[in-house]
């Protein structure tokens, strides 16, 4: 949640790659401070920092503003995207010769708060206006025929960054003994979902892309097994022959990709925790999502509950864009308890103190009839 700092303890990839031997560097957002600029002492224990906390708040589209070790403000040229790769290519180029560990956090495609907008690139600002509109976004309104021109110029701008940063490697001969992750912490429904734009259980907010080439990553393949963020902290450790420590939560995706775990083993389901739109839980499988709120709760204020009520259940084989919520089906209400079960389980093994789910009010669905195959959830 937004405001609550970084333990002073956390043992981040910072730590164990510095403990590694590798030199540590942070660009860009931070958002795991309470203050701007950020401390020394809630850095997460990187050796190089060109970052802001808030980089929304501190920077926009064409003025971007950061603060380095000594808590200077530093203002970078250039676009956002461009200004932060110039720097993340900057860095390379000076310590190519000492294994590295950066970590470089963009903003974009990201709400900039204080003008209601997705501000693109000058260059490609009306060229993307009528592009494809995904069913939901299509469906549901919200903001997406309003920001997706920009949205869509901002992730192109991204793509554009990450070419250069390939292109800096292989220039530096570095490509052959450096793992590049591209990622993202959450995507975007568009207040579609509710009254803001990424905080919800539904794939609109939850689903991002995430790829990985270099060493160990070089097949080409695609993973079809369900992997969350929490799983890319070990599978870097893992790729650098750094040992994962027990504690850390998640697990290293290179047994999926060598073939030496079987897809029976890896976990079927995907936890989700919603905090400050609404204290919320949630559990996606292959075939359903099962979403739980605590009625009453702020999710600005609380971290969890005891008690949440069902909120949404979607059949994602039939209804891949959830626009038709089966919570409360009275012919559902198996699989229903079935997947909360497994979300009560997932919760207890995040650490959450014990909960109950109240089942959502029963309610028919005509004839419709249920299969056996939707009963193994």
């Amino acid at each position: 949640m937004n405001g609550i700092p970084l333990p002073a303890n956390t043992q981040t990839l910072a730590y164990h790659f510095g403990a590694a031997g590798y030199q540590t560097a942070y660009i860009g957002k931070w958002h795991l401070a309470e203050e701007e600029p950020v401390p020394e002492t809630q850095r997460g224990g990187y050796d190089y920092w060109l970052a802001s906390n808030v980089l929304e708040f501190s920077s926009d589209a064409y003025d971007t503003v950061v603060y380095n070790n000594d808590n200077e403000a530093v203002k970078l040229p250039g676009y956002r995207v461009d200004a932060l790769t110039d720097a993340a290519i900057r860095y390379i180029d000076q310590h190519q010769a000492d294994p590295f560990y950066m970590f470089v956090s963009y903003l974009e495609p990201h709400h900039q708060n204080h003008t209601d907008n997705y501000p693109s690139p000058e260059v490609y600002q009306g060229a993307y206006t009528s592009r494809w509109v995904p069913a939901d976004l299509a469906s549901l309104g919200g903001t997406a025929h309003q920001h997706l021109d920009g949205y869509y110029g901002m992730v192109k701008r991204l793509d554009d960054a990450l070419g250069r940063l390939m292109d800096t490697l292989k220039s530096l001969n570095l490509s052959e003994n450096t793992i590049l992750l591209f990622t993202s912490d959450h995507a975007c429904h568009f207040k579609t979902r509710n009254g803001e734009y990424k905080r919800s259980c539904h794939d609109s907010s939850i689903r991002v892309p995430t790829s990985m080439i270099g060493p160990g990553f070089q097949d080409g393949r695609r993973i079809t097994e369900l992997v969350s963020l929490i799983d890319l902290p070990p599978t870097l450790l893992d790729a650098a022959g750094i040992k994962v420590p027990e504690a850390m939560q998640g697990s290293s995706i290179l047994p999926l990709l060598q073939g030496k775990q079987a897809k029976a083993d890896w976990p079927q389901e995907v936890f989700v925790q919603i905090s400050e739109s609404q204290v919320g839980r949630a559990i996606r499988t292959d075939r359903w999502k099962y979403s739980v709120k605590a009625a009453g709760k702020d999710g600005w204020s609380h971290a969890g509950s005891d008690i949440y009520e069902e909120e949404f259940l979607y059949d994602l084989q039939a209804d891949p864009y959830e626009l038709t919520n089966l919570v409360g089906v009275e012919s559902l209400r198996t699989v229903a308890d079935q997947l909360k079960l497994r979300l009560l389980a997932r919760m207890k093994e995040a650490g959450e103190a014990a909960a109950q789910i109240v089942n959502a009010p029963t309610v028919p669905m005509g004839q419709r009839r249920v299969s056996v195959n939707e009963l193994r959830v």
